[in-house]
């Protein structure tokens, strides 16, 4: 009985550690994610195109080829990312190497945008952008 009892006891110890295990890395990588991108808002705050490119996935630092035309691309066509007045980190999604982290931002002119970043873990284990989609919060805006 008591060998039985034992063994219960280890299964039910190992049922509720392995959630807190995967909640454990979950956070980690939450923290992993969030700490890449707002290195890469205040790389954009400074205007230090090569930080910035830096925490770019290769696949989008192929597509630019450098930190110039990178820099270039944010100022141009993602400024409520390149000079937000406000930020504020909302629901992420992790699965198999890849995050979804939304973000929302509040442009110069107070309007809010929601900005769905796609995140993929390297061979490394560091997280890096893979692309940035924005979209306008009109029920949000000023």
């Amino acid at each position: 009985m008591r060998i039985f009892l034992a063994r219960l006891f280890s299964a039910c110890a190992l049922l509720i550690w392995l959630p807190l295990a995967g909640a454990q890395a979950n956070e980690a990588d939450r923290q992993a994610i969030q700490s890449v991108i707002r290195a890469q808002l205040e790389a954009f705050q400074r205007d230090d195109g090569n930080t910035a490119f830096s925490f770019a996935a290769p696949v989008i630092q192929q597509k630019f080829g450098d930190p110039g035309r990178f820099l270039t691309m944010v100022k141009r066509g993602y400024d409520p990312v390149y000079r937000p007045t406000a930020t504020e980190f909302r629901e992420i999604e992790l699965q198999d190497g890849w995050g979804r982290q939304a973000v929302l931002f509040v442009d110069r002119e107070g309007v809010a945008w929601m900005a769905h970043y796609s995140m993929e873990r390297q061979a490394d284990g560091r997280w890096r952008i893979a692309g940035v989609r924005l979209e306008r919060l009109a029920e949000l805006s000023a």
